[in-house]
């Protein structure tokens, strides 16, 4: 019979709680790139294995890009299974930033198999899906399988970001990745809004006016 997973200090146990209750695959879902002025949103679904820790596992914002790369690696090397919401900046713009985010989120957790039976969700709402959800404010910095899918959200994005920028090279993506940086508004004023910017976004609709 397999171990359970101890949580490492920093989480909480959760998921120990939730198999302990019946629930066999937990899953944790978050997200990367809600306050960007460019590029998609991006979410990711990952379950961990109910045995051994995954090294370097931490929230995402607490690790430097080596370490989150590190942490990446042993993810979806050891990972039950994880999946992956890409929700472009068109989508964003046509409807709004939480829809698409919810939308990013849905389609990462449909991904998953085998299908999990709870999810963890970073952040206070739910994304439309039959499957039971428990939010969890701060989840990123709180359960195992969040932070998991919060390295993954972050590496997929900074890596799509990363390419953009052999695409655009004048506004710097590799370096601020699309966030509003005072680098990235200098920019946006010396060349105007280029084809992934969020124009529905008011830093963006600033430089426009």
């Amino acid at each position: 019979m397999a171990r359970r997973r101890q949580p490492a200090p920093c989480f909480e146990p959760f998921e120990i709680e939730a198999q302990a209750a019946g629930h066999q695959r937990v899953a944790g879902v978050d997200e990367a790139g809600r306050g960007p002025l460019a590029g998609p949103v991006v979410a990711a679904a990952v379950i961990l294995p109910a045995s051994d820790a995954i090294p370097g596992l931490q929230d995402s914002k607490q690790l430097t890009l080596q370490q989150r790369e590190h942490a990446y690696a042993a993810i979806l090397n050891q990972a039950v299974s994880f999946g992956l919401g890409i929700v472009s900046h068109a989508y964003i713009d046509q409807h709004n930033i939480l829809r698409a985010t919810l939308e990013a989120m849905r389609q990462a957790a449909q991904q998953l198999a085998p299908c999990p039976d709870l999810v963890f969700v970073d952040g206070t709402m739910t994304f439309p899906s039959a499957v039971p959800q428990c939010p969890l404010v701060k989840g990123d910095a709180r359960c195992a399988s969040v932070a998991a899918a919060s390295i993954v959200a972050k590496v997929t994005r900074d890596r799509l970001m990363t390419a953009y920028a052999k695409r655009y090279p004048a506004y710097g993506f590799e370096t601020h990745k699309g966030y509003p940086t005072r680098e990235h508004y200098r920019r946006l004023r010396l060349h105007g809004p280029c084809a992934i910017h969020r124009l529905s976004f008011r830093g963006v609709r600033a430089v426009e006016a």
